[in-house]
């Protein structure tokens, strides 16, 4: 493998993380806070990081099932974090968040967790 592509697999697992706390807190405690913020922001920057740097290390094209799967979370993860950002910046810190949002999140959250493992497991058949 590609030490390019094994860096950004491990940073991909920082993404998790960071994109998993982002998210359950938010779920969990209802309002946006700093911790919401901070970790859904950086689940996104290390997303973007993992996903360049497995794009420049895979052999081929960089538009595989598992590669649309995973721009597709990015995606969703994307239109989340910038949702929560929009309602920090109307609203102020601690403000409730709206069931609608809360459902989006969670749809986001198991979407990216779905192309987190669909890549495991073809890393793993491989």
């Amino acid at each position: 493998m590609n030490p390019l592509a094994i860096v950004g697999a491990f940073i991909i697992t920082l993404s998790l993380l960071s994109y998993g706390i982002g998210s359950i807190s938010l779920i969990r405690f209802k309002i946006v806070s700093s911790i919401v913020l901070i970790f859904l922001s950086l689940g996104i920057l290390f997303d973007l990081a993992a996903i360049t740097l497995m794009v420049l290390g895979a052999k081929g094209s960089p538009f595989t099932a598992h590669g649309i799967v995973g721009y597709s979370a990015l995606l969703v993860m994307l239109v989340d974090a910038v949702s929560v950002w929009n309602i920090y910046i109307k609203r102020g810190i601690d403000a409730p968040v709206r069931k609608k949002l809360l459902r989006y999140t969670k749809f986001a959250y198991f979407w990216w967790v779905l192309a987190y493992f669909t890549g495991s497991l073809l890393v793993l058949w491989r």
